[in-house]
């Protein structure tokens, strides 16, 4: 009788544990500090949030996500940075290359996943490709480097292209390099590269209403987290004026922009999930090396060309990725 009842409080209590372990299992949710710009690094975000899932995360239960959008602010970045510390998130994801370096310089413990563009090398964030070194790793892709293909392609969209004006930031190096290969690219295929040099969102709009009818074929985007924040006041003014608009990410052209060629950006978010998972999963980030995705896609939006008045040669039609009709 003794035995019974040992057996049963034995029994009573290894379920009363395992209950236990599997409550504090489900209860497990990992905090992911998020910095974001605004616009289309929007999308980088929903397609890291999507990789997640599809890797078993789902933001909400086995992962909370807490987003700040810092709109290109660098002083929020860091604010943000520091407060995510403070409360001890698992891991900080950041987009674009400047607020990554903002991140890496406000904090000192946090792991950091990163979605930029350029090299980040050069920008300091890690040592090397194959071993990243220190907490950050993650996916950096092409913008800078993609500019002269990008004027190729407009030059094609637009046989008769003679001048692209282009807007950015003088203080941001990463613009300044974007702008100096567009300048040589320029030079080389006969077409003169207007630079409107603007460093804040009310610069951006006064240089914009200001443009005059003839003074410029097309706008040409080059890297700018700014001009790139603030993409949308662009496409609305340059449709109003009938200009015709080369960018870097597809959802532009969804959005009225004429045409794009770059890399997604919700891919290179879902790319980076992997890398979300690895470090939150007890992975060290300088054991993780970093990938740059070599797929680039060119969109056009045939809507926009009718609605400013272009006819876009089938040949570029029929090359293209993705056409909005």
């Amino acid at each position: 009788m003794k035995r019974a009842v040992m057996r049963s409080i034995v029994v009573a209590v290894m379920l009363l544990a395992m209950a236990v372990i599997a409550e504090a299992q489900q209860a497990k949710v990992y905090r992911v500090g998020v910095i974001q710009a605004a616009g289309p690094f929007r999308i980088v975000v929903e397609g890291m949030r999507d990789g997640l899932k599809e890797l078993g995360y789902e933001d909400g239960k086995q992962i909370r996500l807490e987003i700040r959008d810092t709109k290109g602010d660098v002083n929020a970045v860091k604010e943000a940075a520091q407060t995510f510390e403070r409360d001890k998130v698992n891991l900080i994801y950041v987009v674009t290359t400047l607020a990554a370096v903002a991140v890496k310089e406000s904090t000192s413990d946090t792991p950091i996943v990163f979605a930029v563009a350029g090299d980040p090398i050069s920008n300091g964030l890690i040592q090397s490709f194959a071993k990243p070194g220190g907490r950050l790793t993650g996916v950096c892709y092409l913008t800078v480097d993609l500019t002269p293909k990008r004027l190729e392609i407009l030059n094609e969209i637009l046989p008769k292209l003679r001048k692209v004006v282009a807007f950015y930031n003088p203080k941001n190096p990463i613009s300044t390099e974007a702008a100096k290969l567009g300048r040589d690219a320029a030079q080389r295929m006969k077409i003169q590269f207007i630079e409107r040099p603007v460093t804040s969102v009310d610069e951006l709009r006064s240089v914009l209403q200001k443009l005059k009818p003839g003074e410029t074929d097309a706008y040409f985007y080059v890297s700018d987290a700014m001009i790139m924040n603030n993409a949308q006041t662009i496409i609305h003014t340059t449709l109003e004026k009938k200009l015709p608009t080369m960018f870097t990410e597809q959802s532009l052209v969804a959005a009225g922009g004429l045409a794009s060629y770059g890399q997604n950006f919700h891919e290179v978010g879902r790319i980076s999930a992997k890398y979300v998972q690895k470090v939150l999963t007890g992975t060290r980030p300088q054991e993780i090396p970093v990938e740059q995705p070599r797929e680039f896609e060119l969109v056009i939006n045939l809507k926009t060309a009718r609605q400013i008045g272009v006819t876009i040669p089938q040949s570029v039609v029929y090359r293209a990725d993705k056409v909005i009709r």
